[in-house]
């Protein structure tokens, strides 16, 4: 594909919230160098950097900030530079993926509601962390296998009335899945056959498809199918994410090499 129109056609993504260089990073590098040895060499760093239009500057100054973080580690050989996930950032993000990348079939319709004796800060941080959505400051909803407190009142749910899901939605989440589901479907129709998309064009495409859905699943538990409304967004972003990713598999390191020494 010609690059100005790959850049056209993602333009969307693109433009979507949330773009923050070293998050752009951090997903680029959780979905295509995730592995213990995979690094990422600075001219391709550099050439994905510039298709996903991000200035040579605001890419150093991310770069920067990761290796301070602790998320990233760069080494020298020769003239080149060499840049890879340490531990802690292949540990984060692998604790992420699981939710990033679940089929969309995979969430089932169990599902319990969970009263505890009393709630603050602590116990509904701790609540959220087991996969719990809170519907009042003690009764919190989730999968029926999630582990409830000692002490709390685990009830396996039945029917769900048609006012909870909606009562159980992030405020603006829907507006956002929307965004992104509208852009994702105007992509998807845009695109050509996968055999004509480059492997350094794959790599940058499922970075803005990773990314932007990374920046909104994270930010909510992943419920069961029966809390969810069936016209949330987040389910056909869900599915036309899923296929998206599929389309289009990851590249490996060395084809984006080879693309590159070729260039």
């Amino acid at each position: 594909m010609q690059s100005d129109d790959f850049i056209r056609f993602t333009a969307g993504l693109r433009d979507l919230g949330g773009q923050r260089v070293w998050s752009l990073m951090i997903s680029l590098f959780g979905d295509l160098a995730q592995g213990k040895d995979d690094v990422i060499d600075g001219p391709v760093l550099t050439a994905i950097m510039n298709m996903l239009q991000v200035r040579p500057e605001a890419a150093r100054v991310a770069l920067h900030r990761l290796r301070n973080d602790g998320w990233i580690s760069s080494q020298k050989f020769g003239r080149i530079s060499q840049h890879g996930l340490t531990p802690k950032g292949r540990t984060e993000s692998a604790a992420a993926s699981p939710k990033i990348y679940a089929l969309p079939g995979a969430s089932d319709q169990n599902w319990q509601l969970v009263l505890l004796e009393d709630s603050n800060a602590d116990t509904h941080a701790q609540m959220l962390a087991k996969g719990f959505i809170s519907l009042t400051n003690r009764v919190f909803l989730g999968h029926l296998d999630a582990p409830t407190p000692d002490g709390a009142l685990g009830l396996k749910g039945g029917n769900v009335p048609k006012w909870l899901p909606r009562q159980l939605e992030r405020e603006g989440m829907r507006d956002h899945y929307a965004d992104l589901l509208e852009t994702l479907t105007d992509l998807n129709a845009a695109l050509p056959d996968p055999a004509h998309v480059s492997p350094l064009e794959t790599a940058v495409l499922r970075c803005l498809i990773v990314h932007n859905w990374r920046r909104l699943v994270l930010k909510h538990p992943s419920l069961p199918r029966a809390l969810v409304s069936p016209d949330w967004p987040g389910l056909a972003c869900h599915v036309l994410v899923a296929d998206m990713l599929a389309q289009f598999p990851r590249p490996a390191l060395t084809d984006i090499m080879r693309q590159q020494t070729v260039a």
